[in-house]
C-alpha cells in the first residue's frame, strides 16, 4: 500500500490525532525560531506512525503538542476529537492520566519506589482506591513480562526492564493513545527490538495509537507510517515494507 492510498484508508476512519495549521515558534530573548510551521496531519485510531527527522527538525516539540505538555503558538490539535489546547492546566492534568501515555529514552522512573508502586502513580491521580492501584498495576506488569519484578526497585532492573517498567506505567489507566520518544535510545540492539515487539504488540492486540519519534531507522519500519520532518514541516510521508 502507498502512502496516497494510506491516507485515502485514514480518511474513511476516526481520527485519533487531528492537527490542522500547528505552528511553533520559541522565543528566546529577541530571536523567534519557528520549530513547527504550518504542520497539518492526521492520525488514525489504531495506527502506528513514527515520526523521523534530523535533530532539531522538530520531532519532539511534535509529540509533546500532541500530548498537551506545551501548548502551539497557532493550528488547532484534537485528540479523539477533544481540542486540547482550550483545555485549562488541570484538565490537561486529568486528560493526561486517562486518555494519554509517555514512554521516555530515559524511563524517568523514582529509584525509591518498587515496579509495582512506579507504575501505581498515575492511577493516584485519578483517586483510585489503594487495593485497586494495586490490581491494575499489577495486571500492567504482566502485560509487560514482568510479573515477578514487582517488589524490585529500578537500580534492581536491566535497562530493558525497566523501560518496560515505564510502559507499563504508561498503560496502566488505559489510554487509547502512546507517545514515545526514542524509546530504544538507551538500549542494545537486542534489547531494542524486544521493547519494540512490546509496543507493536500493544498497536496490534490492545488497539493502542502508537506516535513515536526515533532515530532509528529499524525502528521506523516498524510503524505503519513514517513521517519525515525537516525545520518543522513534513517532507516526506513514507510506508515501510513489512515482512
Amino acid at each position: 500500500m502507498n502512502a496516497e492510498v494510506l491516507k485515502a484508508e485514514i480518511g474513511r476512519g476516526p481520527a485519533a490525532v487531528e492537527i490542522s495549521g500547528l505552528t511553533k515558534v520559541h522565543n528566546r530573548g529577541a530571536r523567534a525560531t519557528d520549530v513547527l510551521d504550518d504542520l497539518s496531519l492526521t492520525i488514525a485510531e489504531g495506527e502506528f506512525v513514527a515520526i523521523m527527522g534530523p535533530s532539531g527538525s522538530g520531532k519532539t516539540t511534535l509529540l509533546n503538542l500532541i500530548g498537551g505538555l506545551d501548548q502551539p503558538t497557532d493550528g488547532s490539535i484534537a485528540v479523539r476529537g477533544v481540542p486540547i489546547g482550550r483545555m485549562s492546566r488541570g484538565q490537561l492534568s486529568k486528560w493526561h492520566a486517562t486518555q494519554v501515555g509517555f514512554v521516555f529514552q530515559f524511563y524517568n522512573l523514582i529509584p525509591v519506589l518498587t515496579a509495582l508502586r512506579n507504575v501505581e502513580l498515575p492511577l493516584s491521580l485519578l483517586g483510585v482506591s489503594r487495593g485497586e492501584r494495586r490490581r491494575r498495576a499489577a495486571a500492567a506488569l504482566d502485560l509487560v513480562g514482568l510479573g515477578d519484578r514487582a517488589d524490585h526497585y529500578p537500580t534492581e532492573l536491566s535497562g530493558g526492564e525497566q523501560q518496560r517498567v515505564a510502559i507499563a506505567r504508561a498503560v496502566v489507566g488505559g489510554p487509547a493513545l502512546l507517545l514515545c520518544d526514542e524509546p530504544t535510545g538507551d538500549l542494545d540492539r537486542d534489547t531494542a527490538v524486544e521493547v519494540m515487539e512490546l509496543i507493536a504488540m500493544l498497536q496490534r492486540e490492545h488497539g493502542k495509537t502508537i506516535v513515536l519519534v526515533t532515530h532509528d531507522p529499524a525502528v521506523a519500519r516498524r510503524a505503519d507510517r513514517i513521517i519525515h520532518l525537516n525545520k518543522g514541516v513534513i517532507v516526506e510521508e513514507e510506508v515501510p515494507v513489512h515482512a
